[in-house]
């Protein structure tokens, strides 16, 4: 009786034993954890899309491509102000490839060709949805020395999907190149002159209001222009549209 309550004892203290072991063994051993992967979270930008229709109200001046530059704050170009020298250009030959590198633009676009009088051309800009958003929209007047017309600024931020603006357009000099009209310095058709010179003998220097052309049947002898080439306000009207 006594051998077997000793077996017994022996099997229980080494079942405890074992037991024992086993719980000291897993308190040592360490807690591996899966990695928890969080995935990034990705906001794609909201863009707007405009549609913007423009139309040559002339009756005698080619307009250059129109030029397109979408910002937030500082405008490329603002009455009584000096031009850019990228305006200088686009007012002295049409060339917007300046003009179109402003350093502030959010998106830039240029309409596909000139528009003749009495024409109407579309241009798509698209750009990233901002709390500010702002157009500006410039093009020459071709038989002119520095004639242009556009928008210097044209809020557009709470313009929803569907809506329009509509904005007529007036002449301005860009007041770098003086008002000859000689068949030197005039390069549209009329004429098919010098377009941009980096000197400036305007003798005012800053964009103004423009007062027209004076024809060679006005009696300015060494005018290129003639009647046909003259203009009144308004020159152009600009529709906005938001597509998107």
């Amino acid at each position: 009786m006594s051998s077997a309550n000793n077996l017994k004892k022996s099997l229980l203290v080494l079942a405890l034993a074992t037991t024992l072991a086993a719980c000291s063994d897993n308190d040592n051993d360490p807690v591996i954890e899966e990695p928890v992967v969080v995935e990034p979270i990705v906001v794609e930008p909201v863009i707007s899309e405009f549609t913007i229709t423009f139309s040559n109200l002339t009756a005698g001046q080619p307009l250059s491509p129109l030029s397109v530059i979408a910002f937030e704050d500082e405008a490329p170009w603002t009455f009584g102000t000096t031009a850019s020298v990228g305006l200088e250009m686009l007012a002295e030959s049409g060339a917007n490839e300046e003009y179109l590198s402003y350093e502030n633009a959010l998106a830039a676009v240029s309409a596909e060709g000139a528009i003749a009088p009495g024409e109407t051309t579309t241009v798509i800009i698209t750009v990233e949805e901002q709390e500010t958003l702002n157009l500006s929209f410039a093009a020459m007047l071709g038989n002119t020395n520095d004639a242009f017309t556009g928008l210097s600024s044209l809020d557009v931020s709470t313009l929803e999907v569907g809506g329009s603006l509509s904005r007529t357009t007036t002449a301005y000099d860009a007041g770098t190149e003086a008002n000859t009209e000689t068949a030197e310095t005039v390069p549209g058709p009329a004429a098919s002159g010098e377009g941009f010179n980096e000197i400036r003998d305007d003798t005012a220097d800053i964009i103004t209001m423009h007062p027209g052309i004076v024809s060679n049947q006005d009696g300015l002898s060494t005018s290129a222009l003639g009647v046909e080439h003259k203009f009144d306000n308004p020159v152009s009207k600009i529709v906005i549209t938001r597509t998107q």
